[in-house]
This record gives C-alpha cells, structure tokens and sequence, in this order.
C-alpha cells in the first residue's frame, strides 16, 4: 500500500472535489491542510510517504528538500510547469515528476475583478458603507478610454486583452519576445516596455516567473508609471521588486496595486502590503477555482494509478 499527501489544502477541498476511493486499494490518501515553511518540519511530515501531491508552488520542493526526502518515489503537481521543483534533483533521486492540465481563463477573470475594484475602490466602499453608513466617499475612474497595458501577451494575457478591448480601452502589451504582428493577432499595438508604464492607466502582469523575468517590474519602471496609475499582479509576487513597490505606494508615486501574488506566501502578518490603503489584495486565488482543482486532481489520480501500471503519463523533464 502505497502512502500519498495531499499538501496545502487550505480550504480542505481535496477530499470533496476527486474520487480519491478509486485507488483506496492502492494508497492512502493524507490530507494536510496548513503550510509548513520549514525544510526540516517538511521532511519530517513526509517522511512515510511514498507520494506527494502539490498545490502549484505553495510548498518548493528543489533540491535540498528533495535530498531530505529518500522515501519519496512519485511529485505530482498541478499545472504542467512548475519553477518550484527541481526536476532534474528530482530524477537524480530516482523521483518521477508529473503535472495535469489547468484551466487558463480563472486568473484572467480574477485581474478583471482587481482592475474593477482599484477603479471603482469596492473594498473601500463596501466596508464604510457597512461599518459606518458612509454614502459615496470616492470617485471612480471609468474604463472606456483609459489605457491597459499588459505585460506578456501569451496564453493569460490575451484574454485580459480582448476584455479590455470589449471594455473600449486603448491597449497596449509588451514583453522581451513580443513581435509587432503577435501583438496585432490580438488586437493590440506593442508598444517600448518604458512607453506601456508611462502612459498605461492600469498595467497588469501575466509572465511565469524565471531566472530571467525575476524582477522585470524594477524601480525605473515603477518611477515611469503616472501617479494616477495602478499595477495589478496575478502571475507571481517576484516579477516585481518588492522594495520598490512598496515605496511607490507608501509616497503615493502610484495611485495602488492589485495583488494576488507575493515574494513570501502565504503573506507573512506583519507585511507592509497588508497596511497599506492603496492595496486591494487577494491570497493567490487565480486559478484557485472549483473547476481547476477537479480537473488536477482527477489527472493526478490518473498520474499516480499509470505509474503503479508502471507506464507513467505526462511526465514532466527538466
């Protein structure tokens, strides 16, 4: 019989959303739903497992906690890239790594709720209108006309595009590949990275995160942007530099952030972002939807029933 952990389940969805009974002849499904940090508490709790089942990036697995894992035989993750797990340290020891599809249009959709809600300050609204009766103390910017500019116009990005093109805003996309004529396939105009952050009203990010794209959104960028401007984040907290981002929003040098995604997760309690009143934030909820954990999770289960048959299927490779 083998053993398989379910890890990071912070809603304790799993166990309602898979047919997890269907191997119950082959595994033991854990289910754990708090978060560990540490490498040492990590190994300790797997330590009898054969199986791990990850939550996308929520806990790392590279190399040192790979090396504190010898019984382990079997990672799977949800999504077919995942910059969390080493891959090849985990080939190296004799680990099989698999991944499932995901849904693309969930963390779209959550970027459109952000840009909304910095528009129209809902947050703010609906908590004074609760809390103290206030009635209307903010005046919100309308979409129509104003400019969006995207960075990275790939599977995510495009959608947001031809949202805000349904919107009646003028947009525009950068990226380090983007071509003029990709850009033109979705309807929008690439335009210099320093032209889309001076001139955009909103800037939303949709690029994985990678040795290169760590800390595309610098200081520089950030000072371009007008004060009357807001960035949204829903891909990965490290695209940005943290440091700046925070300055920029504590001197008023943009008007807020939209936030999903952090450089620390879950956002440790004593975040300056957590204080601040131009941050609307959300806990990496993009493509956390009922629809994607089902569909993962069946694939895992297909994932782990191949490899005990041993013909393992959509294996991922460094």
């Amino acid at each position: 019989m083998y053993r398989a952990a379910i890890l990071d389940d912070y809603q304790s969805a799993a166990p309602g959303l898979a047919d997890w009974d269907e191997l119950k002849d082959q595994v033991e499904f854990v289910f754990f739903d708090d978060h560990l940090d540490d490498e040492d508490d990590v190994a300790v709790r797997l330590n009898e497992f054969d199986i791990v089942l990850m939550n996308r990036e929520r806990t790392p697995f590279l190399k040192s906690q790979l090396d504190k894992l010898p019984n382990l035989k079997l990672l799977l993750t949800s999504g077919r890239r995942n910059f969390s797990i080493d891959v090849a340290a985990a080939m190296a020891n004799g680990v099989t790594v698999c991944g499932t599809e995901m849904l693309g249009h969930p963390t779209p959709e959550l970027a459109w709720g952000l840009i909304i809600s910095l528009a129209r300050q809902i947050p703010l609204e609906d908590r004074l209108l609760r809390e103290g009766g206030y009635w209307q103390t903010t005046v919100g910017m309308g979409l129509r006309e104003r400019t969006l500019g995207i960075v990275g116009l790939g599977r995510l990005g495009t959608p947001v595009a031809k949202i805000g093109l349904a919107f009646g805003m003028k947009v525009v996309a950068w990226s380090p590949n983007l071509t003029a004529d990709r850009a033109a396939e979705a309807g929008v105009q690439r335009v210099s990275k320093e032209e889309l952050f001076s001139n955009a009203d909103f800037i939303t990010l949709h690029m994985p995160l990678s040795d290169r794209s760590r800390g595309i959104v610098g200081a520089v960028d950030l000072a371009n942007m007008k004060s009357t401007a807001y960035l949204v984040n829903t891909s990965r907290g490290p695209l940005v530099d943290e440091a700046a981002l925070i300055s920029a929003l504590e001197t008023n040098a943009i008007a807020g952030a939209g936030l999903d995604v952090f450089d620390i997760e879950p956002l440790p309690l004593d975040h300056a972002f957590r204080r601040l009143p131009n941050t609307i934030l959300t806990p990496h909820l993009g493509y956390v939807v009922e629809d994607n954990y089902r569909l993962s999770f069946a694939q895992m289960i297909e994932n782990i029933d191949a490899w005990i048959n041993g013909s393992p299927i959509r294996v991922m490779t460094p």
